[in-house]
């Protein structure tokens, strides 16, 4: 599950995201986020929140019902409180021990606390990313956290979206390497015929399709046509 104070980075990565929405105007709130269209900043506001108070839901009460999900306010103040609100919610849900069960929504990983801590850190850290981006320059992903991003998505979402029928088997073999941290992964059958290598950062938005794979700082070897078929299987939701 990482080598990371989780609970620490999830709390930080909310406080970031409610920073961004001070002082920002209903026009802003209507600016499209590109990486989740046809969502609003708005939109992105109100589905972050509400993943807030739906993993409080599956700590407190040990289900993924949406029975408590809520419509977030549109006014610009409203919605500051409100989003600060959830957060207040879900952190004490996860101020338990890592271990605590906790329903979750795969089978794959377990049904704990911690993972709870890990998803939403990384899930955060993304939308964070997506605001800045429509709000003005994005900040890279730290590196290490970047890394662990990656990891998540071959330990947990790309086996998922083959067992949810989403996305085919791959019949060729990928390698990410991460230049920065000095880390690889490998995902498909056999040895790899293609790699793609990069900042941790990089890697981790080209697979969260937030960059492109001909994205600057992503460098190409060997079957590259090969290796943008596994990464566009698509390997998240």
């Amino acid at each position: 599950m990482g080598d990371f104070d989780f609970l620490s980075v999830l709390r930080s990565e909310l406080d970031a995201y409610g920073a961004l929405l001070v002082g920002l105007t209903k026009a802003d709130l209507e600016r499209q986020v590109p990486p989740c269209a046809p969502w609003t900043l708005y939109e992105l506001t109100d589905h972050l929140g509400n993943g807030n108070l739906w993993v409080t839901t599956a700590v407190q009460e040990g289900h993924g019902r949406n029975d408590k999900e809520r419509t977030a306010p549109h006014d610009p103040a409203s919605l500051h409180t409100w989003y600060l609100s959830t957060v207040d919610q879900i952190i004490t849900a996860l101020s338990a021990d890592v271990a605590t069960e906790a329903w979750t929504f795969s089978s794959l990983m377990p049904s704990t606390v911690g993972f709870w801590q890990r998803r939403r850190a990384h899930e955060t850290r993304m939308h964070r990313w997506d605001a800045q981006h429509v709000l003005g320059a994005a900040e890279p992903l730290d590196p290490a956290f970047a890394a662990d991003a990656v990891t998540e998505v071959f330990e947990l979402f790309a086996p998922r979206m083959i067992q949810r029928g989403l996305a085919a088997e791959p019949v060729t073999a990928l390698r990410l390497t991460a230049t920065d941290v000095g880390r690889s992964w490998e995902y498909g059958p056999g040895e790899p015929v293609s790699e793609v290598a990069g900042a941790a950062s990089d890697l981790a938005l080209m697979l969260w399709n937030r960059v492109g794979v001909d994205a600057e700082g992503l460098e190409w070897s060997g079957d590259r046509a090969a290796g943008e078929r596994v990464v566009k299987a698509p390997l998240v939701p």
